[in-house]
């Protein structure tokens, strides 16, 4: 991978959005889906959970993610490492959101406190509980193993010559420029709603993405 352009992110048919924890994938995939006139996947709906926070048999995400990749047009909101093997060959652009810690950790605290509290929903009907959110499982707890290990990941992605282009944003102002740059959404295109998962994932299990 190498450090990418707006001009690359026109361009690209098949494109990855990454980032820390707390960072906003979601959010960030579903509007660039509109501007790009991409599908979007959501991968904790459509790959991870099932409904009452089952996970889904790791056979079968890999066999859900090569369908899904094996398409000449998508936008996916994360790639777990369990399966990441698949995606990264397919995708032309990575949008890496590289937020800094204290800004990331702000909004993640601010989301759960809100899912919480107006029990809104998660992913396939599951929803936050204070059981979760207190674990050693919580999403909080993931925000602090994995912010290290990602940011150097997209470090070494940008820094790698040749290869796939990664346009790093570290501020959610360098996401709303570059929507602003590439256009007026398009109304027409197949974007779903953004959620996002509340339960964190480890290494053996659900991978972070």
């Amino acid at each position: 991978m190498s450090r990418g352009t707006i001009g690359d992110l026109r361009g690209a048919s098949r494109v990855l959005v990454y980032g820390v924890t707390g960072s906003g994938k979601t959010t960030a995939a579903v509007r660039l889906g509109e501007v790009l006139g991409l599908p979007v996947h959501l991968v904790d709906d459509e790959v991870g959970w099932l409904p009452g926070w089952v996970e889904r048999p790791t056979e079968e995400q890999r066999q859900i993610v090569s369908g899904l990749v094996a398409g000449e047009r998508w936008l996916m909101d994360s790639a777990y490492a369990k399966w990441s093997d698949l995606v990264l060959p397919r995708v032309e652009v990575v949008v890496a959101l590289d937020y800094p810690r204290l800004l990331s950790l702000a909004r993640l605290l601010r989301r759960t406190a809100h899912r919480w509290l107006l029990r809104t929903e998660v992913c396939n009907g599951n929803r936050e509980t204070l059981r979760q959110i207190v674990s050693r499982e919580s999403i909080l707890v993931w925000h602090f193993r994995s912010f290290a290990r990602k940011r150097r990941r997209i470090l070494a992605w940008e820094g790698e010559p040749g290869g796939t282009p990664v346009l790093r944003l570290t501020h959610p102002r360098d996401l709303g420029r570059l929507l602003r740059e590439l256009g007026p959404a398009d109304d027409s295109a197949p974007v779903r709603p953004g959620r996002g998962s509340g339960v964190a994932r480890t290494e053996g299990g659900l991978s972070p993405p």
